[in-house]
């Protein structure tokens, strides 16, 4: 009599999770991201906002990493209630931005070519220089494991994999800096306009969630019409509105009649309105333009909610 317990597509683990390009790219990531974490750990040092920042986005992706790698290799993944394809792919994504921000900040306020004071001396130094470097490659890795998966032009793929998915993410994150900038002292709250504006920030952001998180759980077939239709729709509205703050919010920051033009002289580094109201409308535009693009790529994607 055979074994009930034997799994009717083939093996229990699946090599191809750790010897295919992705999955050599994901075991990368993992040796990266646990070299990096602790190498600031052990010996390089961290403090502050930026350095606690760099330690939680190399802890989180670590350990989002070894879930995949492991429900990947065991085909647990069949067992979750999500869609798998659009997870991985949002994951990568928003890794890459992870991790891409933080090489740039821990080098930038921790690493410097002379020795520390004693008794950190030329040893921290030396761990923070090869901290550096990992994260650089860590970046490299999961930019890489999104460059692999990404949907190509023609190809059937979840709506994740897909460049309008990807966007999404991306969409998210630059919101993210944005709220960040709001709250550090940018005195949005002086005018309705700017009220409007944040009011903008905030819908589209949910709504940009609300989609990503619908994509990830499989729901997309039970919205009662076409997903792809409703997500150029809902990009169309979110063009429109952050059109009208890239609009507003320079106007009512930086023209005279309301604000500063240009930045005060006696403004401090770290704690200057100036400098958080030129960050919100710098990523203003730089999210209208993702908005943009979105609609653009969203016209012709073809996917499958289910993969």
């Amino acid at each position: 009599m055979g074994s009930t317990m034997e799994p009717p597509g083939g093996g229990y683990l699946h090599l191809g999770a750790v010897t295919s390009p992705v999955g050599t790219a994901r075991v990368l990531q993992l040796a990266f991201g646990c070299t990096t974490f602790s190498l600031v750990a052990h010996r390089g040092g961290f403090d502050g906002v930026q350095g606690t920042f760099c330690m939680a986005a190399w802890g989180f992706c670590f350990a989002l990493s070894v879930l995949v790698v492991a429900c990947e290799f065991t085909r647990l993944h069949s067992c979750l209630r999500l869609s798998w394809g659009n997870f991985t792919a949002a994951f990568a994504m928003l890794a890459t931005l992870l991790s891409a921000t933080a090489a740039v900040i821990y080098p930038l306020y921790f690493t410097q070519l002379e020795c520390l004071p004693e008794p950190a001396g030329c040893t921290a130094r030396d761990f923070r220089l090869a901290a550096s470097v990992f994260a650089g490659l860590l970046f490299l890795a999961y930019a890489t494991e999104v460059a692999l998966t990404r949907a190509r032009p023609g190809q059937v793929a979840s709506y994740m994999a897909t460049v309008s998915g990807l966007l999404k993410i991306v969409q998210a994150f630059v919101a993210c800096i944005i709220f960040g900038a709001l709250v550090h002292d940018s005195r949005y709250g002086r005018y309705v306009a700017t009220q409007w504006c944040v009011a903008v920030y905030s819908l589209c952001f949910l709504a940009t969630v609300a989609v990503v998180a619908l994509s990830v759980m499989g729901h997309t077939g039970g919205l009662g019409c076409p997903f792809d239709r409703v997500v150029v729709v809902y990009t169309f509205l979110a063009v429109l509105l952050y059109l009208s703050a890239a609009v507003i919010w320079p106007v009512f920051c930086f023209d005279p009649k309301y604000g500063e033009p240009g930045r005060p002289p006696d403004c401090l580094r770290g704690s200057c309105t100036w400098d958080s109201q030129l960050v919100v409308a710098t990523f203003t535009y730089v999210n209208l333009l993702l908005y943009v693009a979105d609609l653009a790529y969203s016209q012709r994607i073809r996917f499958v909610p289910t993969l």
